[in-house]
């Protein structure tokens, strides 16, 4: 009997939610735990980096199969999603940083982030955009009051 991936991108989506997880276990340890009725710092990234990571696991085992043809080659992945949402995320940040403006900002990363698949459908990325962001804006600046400044010219 030989184990086989079935679905090399949820064998891969498991693994990094596994190296996440990990990380913030591992990155939370020296904070103060506290319990549930007192929550201490570290409480929350280390039950949701444990979370996180048992969820890895489960998604990569449920991509193995046991001992058929038509399993794929781990190797079959895309370099683009890969590539272009870290950058499209680094952008947003550093617009962020720049104090570009929050719509902006956001209208770039949702944009940019539809252009990590090979098939960007460009009037629904285009609506997605603007109803996610005037949410976002609903929501955090007028919502909650945070602090974002909307437009470059804006307070």
């Amino acid at each position: 009997m030989r184990l086989r991936i079935k679905n090399p991108q949820d064998f891969w989506c498991g693994i990094f939610f596994v190296a996440v997880g990990a990380l913030a276990l591992y990155l939370s340890r020296s904070y103060e735990m506290g319990s549930a009725l007192d929550m201490g710092p570290g409480y929350f990234p280390t039950w949701l980096g444990g979370i996180m990571a048992g969820f890895g696991v489960i998604i990569a085992a449920l991509s193995f199969r046991i001992a058929g043809e038509s399993g794929q080659d781990p190797g079959d992945w895309a370099f683009r999603p890969w590539l272009v949402l870290p950058a499209t995320l680094g952008v947003y940040a550093l617009m962020m940083e720049a104090e570009a403006g929050f719509v902006p900002s956001l209208i770039v990363l949702i944009i940019g982030c539809a252009l990590a698949h090979k098939d960007v459908r460009w009037r629904e990325t285009l609506l997605l955009s603007i109803f996610v962001t005037a949410g976002a804006v609903a929501l955090f600046s007028y919502g909650i009051g945070l602090p974002y400044r909307l437009f470059w010219w804006s307070h």
